[in-house]
């Protein structure tokens, strides 16, 4: 049940953070003429955050030390992102819950370590709690990108990126049904994980290129460039799957092009994390906010964690 503990927690210690955020972005995006539908995203990013907060209170000495260095609970930016992004929309975010994340001590590596049946019922609670709340929650943006598309509504963040975060939200409830059905993360072939985050990134580097200020050409140019590069990663991708099928072959994707993926991908981490620092000191043009340009690296280190954990046992 140790490993079951540890997953689950490892599991929202990522994605709860990235569900509240989600929701704060989206109550950001409505005219304020829209109060139920504020309230309604405000709702979400509350019960999300009460949801982080108590995980984070019993997950110190039950998480891997590779989770906790990976900058994809928080990175350095995190709390001034916070505080910046709630001075700017208005929204409190407890900053507390992302300060205490930071104090968590690894799992501990002693051959008896073992988790107690308490811990284990609260996990389990835990996790049925996150699955009812991300289920509602992509019912939500469901109906928000129906609206949107529709014209009914008007909301500050693209459609596109309205499906992006179902996509994400998806994950989160798969990876959550897994852990309540077999008490435990089902390991996904890592082509479908690189199909995934592949894509992901690709949207990401979109979304950056849309939010930038006109003026801000040369990023604009470097965004514009790695949307190409992991647009081409899922194009080989899709030729693979495609010539694997054909062949009767399970495999679609070599070593060769994780390797490449995983170079592409830090290089993109490292550009988001310049933009985040360039975003937060003023120095950078663009109708972004710092905790979406925070929110978006973290994105990029959990996905780089992902790689260079398939590369370990390659």
């Amino acid at each position: 049940m140790e490993k079951y503990v540890q997953q689950s927690l490892e599991t929202h210690l990522f994605s709860a953070r990235i569900m509240k955020e989600h929701s704060l972005f989206l109550m950001a995006g409505f005219p304020c003429k829209d109060g139920a539908w504020i309230k309604k995203a405000d709702f979400f990013m509350n019960q999300f955050q009460d949801l982080l907060r108590d995980v984070v209170r019993i997950s110190s000495s039950h998480v891997s030390h590779s989770v906790l260095d990976a900058d994809e609970i928080s990175t350095d930016y995190t709390i001034p992102a916070e505080e910046r992004t709630s001075r700017l929309t208005g929204v409190p975010i407890d900053t507390r819950i992302t300060l205490d994340s930071k104090q968590l001590h690894p799992i501990s590596t002693r051959a008896n370590s073992t988790v107690s049946r308490m811990l284990v019922m609260h996990v389990d609670r835990i996790n049925q709690r996150a699955f009812n709340l991300v289920s509602e929650l992509i019912e939500f943006k469901k109906y928000l990108l129906q609206e949107m598309e529709q014209c009914r509504i008007l909301n500050a963040n693209y459609p596109l990126l309205l499906k992006h975060i179902v996509r994400e939200a998806e994950s989160y409830q798969e990876n959550i049904k897994n852990l309540i059905t077999n008490q435990r993360c089902v390991v996904t072939p890592m082509s479908n994980t690189t199909s995934f985050w592949n894509h992901i990134m690709m949207e990401h580097a979109l979304f950056i290129r849309g939010l930038l200020d006109p003026s801000e050409c040369k990023l604009i140019n470097t965004a514009e460039d790695f949307a190409r590069d992991y647009g081409s990663f899922l194009d080989m991708e899709n030729e693979h799957r495609n010539h694997a099928n054909s062949s009767n072959k399970t495999d679609c994707f070599t070593d060769n092009n994780t390797d490449e993926i995983l170079a592409k991908t830090i290089e993109f981490s490292k550009f988001k994390a310049a933009g985040t620092e360039g975003i937060l000191n003023c120095k950078i043009a663009s109708l972004i906010l710092p905790l979406l340009a925070d929110h978006v690296l973290r994105e990029a280190n959990h996905y780089i964690r992902l790689l260079q954990i398939d590369n370990m046992k390659s």
